[in-house]
């Protein structure tokens, strides 16, 4: 018997009902004795497999009852005196280098005497060894991470196969071509041994046999960490790659190497340990050690090729899972950069999200969000949906959300910005489809500018209870070519909810999207009506309400959720003027800021505002050919925006001492809490903040 035949025997055979030859609970593997007629004598035990059968015709001498046993089949029992005769002892199997100790005493082997009672007895046939590796072996398969095919292992192989088993792996462990170049260290993984106490499945203690301490506590008595030297007696047996008894020279020196000073303690006497290494690929990965305890019979032979079929298929169930770790980290990161981490917190608007993919298996996707703070107290919001959910799908979508936010920073309308997503996609690739709705808040003016390129619209939830499906002209999705995309204007009042949403959400096999979308209406309606008319529900609350109309069937794609709640700007937080580009400007903004800064009671802002607004008014009616406008705003914290007819940004510099210019932007960076300059297509804004005291 060799490693061969081990893994391409058939291992299809008759089991009792219930009954899995690698269940940690379950009893060891026997051979079924045939029912014996009442009366007759008992028969010996059957012969091995591989050793010759009896003569036809030979008799039993047992007694006065001699019956003649004929050469049937591979079950058929021969007679005692047939027994005898050809027994010989097993022939080490090829590739596996004699071990001393190997043969156990034939009555040992042949009727189980000096087995414990109450203890299970091994595998003694080839046939069970084949049922156990078949049985193990699709137990660790069934693992897709790291800890999953360990603890396969583990449960597969105790107690079926050993009492014990204690699993090193290298940390870190190298993933797929990298070459590690600090030293060797095993860390240990899992261990598992057979509990002290069992339920009645034959594993209670025998009465009157002490239980033995070795394996009492594997993971308190071995060394968590193992180095391992260069030439040393543990680096010999894991390049040798085969298993070996604990007792072969090699592996009696790497012992203490592997599991410490005190290690030893826990390996049996005899041949009731073997040393497995665990090679993926590539490279070794780590080492199993089987354990069997002292008054268990010890390994055979053949029980070195079990234990090396076991650490083949661990060692490369771990390999595998180590690069599907990778995959799946890459996969993540990839997703998680493609999308904002944080949202803005925009003036006049509170915002959530929630993103879903299709699969925890394929966790990227084309499906993305997004908001972005533009001139103005405005904000844009973003979602689209590229075909698919690939690696494929994701790389473009971040393409696509970057595109999206370069345009907006240039202040372009709606439509405008879908247009030029559109030629993108088009550079992208012929089959680049996307849909995208982009829509532009204003809160001071509570207006919504939306424009759609074939995706699902936006449902707007009303303060009383309403939900209503915006109706915006649907478009053609991006990447289409040659189609002109529509904005509309719609009225955003306070206290409403809009929801952006990508198919994902309202579409499955199970129903179509216009009938998904009148699901999410009504469900929105009836979230509303539990917060009563006057107060809208929760927004985070709200988001996950219409992720709990998703049935068990009903993910098919990936899903992205945008809401926006508009709280808008009251018109009375509001102050805005237009500035003539002449000498006097400075000095009128100074007073207008005062007057409006005394109406709101922020008097103690005065001095700040006053230096601010002058400096950065001075600066745009310098260059300005049109009037200039100054607004004050009055929220959480109190926002000055200057803007003006001239493109060229603003920079902050270090003014030398001989310039008589320079100093205002330093001012500006020194004293507000934060500032900035964004480009319109008339021009452009500078903004500031102060703090409200």
């Amino acid at each position: 018997m060799d490693a061969t035949r081990v893994t391409e025997q058939p291992t299809s055979y008759e089991r009792p009902p219930g009954a899995d030859p690698a269940d940690s609970r379950g009893a060891l593997l026997r051979t079924p004795t045939p029912p014996r007629a009442p009366g007759a004598a008992a028969l010996p035990a059957q012969a091995r497999t591989g050793e010759p059968p009896s003569t036809p015709g030979t008799t039993a001498p047992s007694g006065n009852d001699k019956a003649p046993v004929s050469n049937g089949p591979e079950h058929a029992q021969p007679s005692a005196a047939a027994e005898a005769d050809t027994h010989r002892p097993r022939p080490v199997p090829e590739g596996i280098p004699p071990q001393p100790g190997t043969e156990p005493a034939p009555e040992e082997r042949r009727s189980g005497q000096g087995v414990q009672p109450g203890r299970p007895t091994p595998m003694r046939r080839d046939g069970d060894r084949l049922r156990f590796v078949g049985a193990a072996t699709r137990r660790i398969a069934r693992g897709i991470d790291l800890d999953e095919i360990v603890m396969g292992l583990c449960r597969a192989t105790v107690p079926t196969f050993s009492d014990a088993i204690l699993v090193y792996l290298r940390d870190p462990l190298p993933v797929g071509d990298e070459r590690p170049t600090g030293p060797v260290v095993l860390r240990l993984r899992r261990t598992d041994r057979i509990p002290e106490e069992r339920d009645t499945e034959g594993f209670l203690p025998v009465p009157g046999v002490p239980e033995p301490t070795e394996l009492a506590e594997l993971s308190a008595v071995t060394a968590e960490l193992c180095e391992v030297q260069p030439g040393g007696a543990l680096a010999e047996v894991l390049r040798g790659v085969r298993p070996v008894f604990a007792d072969a020279p090699a592996a009696h020196a790497a012992l203490p190497e592997l599991l410490g000073e005190d290690g030893q303690l826990v390996v049996p006497t005899g041949q009731r340990a073997i040393l497995a290494p665990l090679r993926g690929r590539r490279r070794v990965i780590g080492a199993a050690l089987f354990l069997r305890r002292p008054e268990r019979i010890a390994f055979e032979a053949d029980d070195l090729l079990v234990a090396a079929q076991l650490a083949t298929h661990s060692a490369l169930g771990i390999d595998k899972a180590v690069l599907y770790g990778r995959e799946a980290y890459i996969a993540d990161e990839l997703q998680r950069t493609m999308l904002p981490e944080t949202l803005p917190r925009p003036t006049g608007v509170r915002l959530a999200s929630r993103y879903l993919p299709a699969a925890e298996t394929a966790r990227v996707g084309g499906d993305w969000y997004d908001a972005i703070p533009l001139p103005g107290s405005r904000v844009a919001l973003v979602v689209g949906d590229v075909m698919g959910h690939s690696m494929t799908s994701a790389a473009i979508m971040g393409q696509l959300r970057t595109t999206a936010q370069t345009l907006a920073g240039l202040d372009l309308p709606p439509q405008e910005v879908l247009h030029h997503l559109d030629e993108q996609a088009q550079r992208l690739g012929t089959d680049r489809m996307a849909t995208c709705l982009y829509a532009v808040y204003d809160p001071v003016s509570h207006r919504i500018t939306i424009a759609n390129a074939g995706h699902p619209p936006p449902v707007l939830l009303h303060l009383g209870g309403r939900a209503e499906v915006l109706r915006v002209p649907p478009g053609a999705p991006i990447g289409v070519g040659g189609v002109d995309f529509e904005a509309v204007e719609l009225d955003a009042p306070a206290g409403a909810t809009l929801l952006l949403y990508t198919d994902g959400l309202v579409e499955s096999r199970l129903r179509d999207v216009w009938t998904g979308i009148e699901q999410l209406r009504e469900k929105l309606a009836a979230t509303a009506q539990l917060t009563g008319p006057d107060h809208p529900p929760p927004l985070e609350a709200l988001c996950d309400e219409v992720l709990d109309m998703l049935g068990p069937g009903d993910r098919d794609d990936d899903i992205a959720l945008l809401a926006a709640r508009f709280d808008g700007i009251a018109p009375s937080d509001v102050a805005y003027w237009f500035l003539e580009p002449e000498d006097a400007a400075p000095g009128r903004a100074r007073r207008l800021a005062r007057r409006a800064l005394s109406r709101w009671g922020l008097e103690e802002l005065s001095d700040s505002v006053e230096l601010l607004v002058s400096e950065v008014v001075t600066n745009a009616v310098r260059y300005a050919s049109r009037p200039v406008t100054l607004r004050l705003l009055r929220t959480d914290v109190l926002r000055c925006e200057v803007g003006d007819d001239v493109p060229q940004l603003p920079r902050l510099r270090q003014a030398r001492a001989t310039d008589e210019g320079g100093r205002g932007l330093y001012l500006v960076n020194k004293l507000a809490r934060r500032w900035g300059a964004t480009r319109l297509s008339t021009g452009k804004v500078v903004w500031f903040e102060l703090n409200r005291g």
